[in-house]
C-alpha cells in the first residue's frame, strides 16, 4: 500500500555486511531520515506521517538498536501521535534481552532479525534463538527478514527449517540488488544483474522460488525489486503527491508531478511579469527560491514560452521531500 513511513534513525550498525545497499551519505553516519526528509526535529516525523497519509511505520538504519534510547523515543512519539492501531515494526541485528523488552514496553509491534550469514546454518545454538524466546515470551509479532544470496542456497534453507521451531512467525526474503556502495563487493563475490535495465542480481528469483517451495512452520514471503519500486514506493509516491501537489502542479499515473518553470534570477519581479502580461493568476504561479525559478501550470506555460526569453521547461519530479527531478523538456 506504500502506506507505511520509512523512518531511518540512523545510519550507524555494527554488522557489516558486504550486501548493504545503504547510500553513502548514510552509511556509517548518525543521521535521521523520514523517508527522503532529513530529520532535524521530531515534528519532521510527524510531517512526513502526515504527508503520505501513513498507517504505519518501518524503523531501519543503519541498525536502530545502535541508538535504542532515541528508537523508543520515536515509537512513543508516533504511537502518541496516531494511536495504538499505527503499527510499527523494527530492522535489528541485536540480540541484546532488555534492550528488545524496552522496544515491546515502548510500544513496537513487530521485529524483524537480521541474523549474518555466518550464523545461517547453525542460528538454533546462537544468540538470536535466545533473542527470538523473548520476543515469544511477550506480544510482538516475530520475524527474520535477509536478502537471497545466490550460492547460499543450502546455508538459507538451513536456516528456515530452524525458524519455525524457534518461534519465528514469518520470513521475508529481499532480491538482492546493486547499490552504489555495495557494487564492488558484489562484483569480488561473483554477482551480475538480471538484465541490463535491472539493479536486481542475477539467478535471485531462481533461488527464492525454491525457498518458497520449502515445506515450513511459517510463512515466508518474497520482495522482487521490481514489486518494491514498481509498487510500494510507487504507491509511497502517489500518496505524498495528493497532499503536497499545488494548483500549478499535475499529478500523473506515476505519482510525479508535472510543471512548468521558468528559469530567472529576480523571480518575485518575473512572477509579477507574468501576471501583468498574460494575466495568470497567482494560484497557478509559485516561486521556488531553492532552485532559482518560477514554477507554473504546465498548459500556461505551453501557451506562452514563445513570448518568454527566459529558459522554459515543462519538468517532472518526485513529490518526495528530496524532489529529484525524473524529466525535463525545454520549450
Amino acid at each position: 500500500m506504500g502506506a507505511k513511513l520509512v523512518l531511518l534513525v540512523t545510519g550507524r550498525c555494527s554488522s557489516n555486511c558486504f550486501y548493504c545497499p545503504l547510500s553513502s551519505e548514510k552509511w556509517g553516519k548518525d543521521l535521521i531520515y523520514a523517508d527522503e526528509l532529513r530529520v532535524q526535529d521530531t515534528n519532521d516525523i510527524i510531517y512526513e506521517a502526515r504527508m503520505i497519509d501513513a498507517l504505519g511505520a518501518g524503523i531501519t538504519g543503519g541498525d536502530p538498536l545502535e541508538v535504542p534510547e532515541r528508537t523508543c523515543d520515536y515509537i512513543e512519539l508516533l504511537k502518541d501521535e496516531f494511536g495504538k492501531r499505527f503499527h510499527i515494526h523494527l530492522y535489528t541485528s541485536k540480540t541484546e534481552p532488555s534492550i528488545i523488552r524496552d522496544m515491546e514496553e515502548s510500544g513496537l509491534d513487530e521485529i524483524r532479525f537480521h541474523p549474518p550469514l555466518n550464523t545461517w546454518d547453525k542460528i538454533a545454538g546462537s544468540d538470536y534463538a535466545d533473542a527470538f524466546r523473548v520476543v515469544t515470551e511477550g506480544k510482538m509479532d516475530l520475524g527474520v527478514e535477509i536478502p537471497v544470496l545466490p550460492g547460499e542456497g543450502e546455508k538459507t534453507k538451513a536456516l528456515l527449517r530452524s525458524l519455525g521451531e524457534l518461534g519465528v512467525q514469518f520470513v521475508n526474503l529481499d532480491e538482492l540488488e546493486f547499490s552504489e556502495t555495495n557494487w564492488m563487493k558484489l562484483r569480488k563475490k561473483g554477482y551480475d544483474t538480471k538484465d541490463d535495465f535491472s539493479s536486481a542480481v542475477a539467478e535471485c528469483d531462481e533461488l527464492a522460488r525454491q525457498l518458497l517451495d520449502e515445506d515450513l512452520d511459517m510463512s515466508i514471503h518474497y520482495c522482487s525489486s521490481s514489486f518494491k519500486d514498481g509498487v510500494q514506493l510507487k504507491n509511497r509516491i502517489i500518496r505524498r503527491a495528493h497532499n503536497v501537489a499545488g494548483d500549478w502542479e499535475m499529478i500523473t499515473t506515476e505519482g510525479t508531478l508535472y510543471k512548468g518553470v521558468i528559469e530567472g534570477q529576480d523571480l518575485e519581479g518575473l512572477k509579477e511579469g507574468v501576471k501583468e502580461q498574460f494575466d495568470v493568476p497567482d494560484e497557478l504561479m509559485n516561486v521556488d527560491y531553492e532552485k532559482s525559478r518560477l514554477e507554473i501550470a504546465p498548459w500556461v506555460l505551453i501557451e506562452i514560452a514563445n513570448d518568454i526569453e527566459l529558459p522554459c521547461f515543462l519538468v517532472e519530479e518526485y513529490p518526495t521531500a528530496d524532489r529529484l527531478e525524473v524529466e525535463r523538456e525545454p520549450l
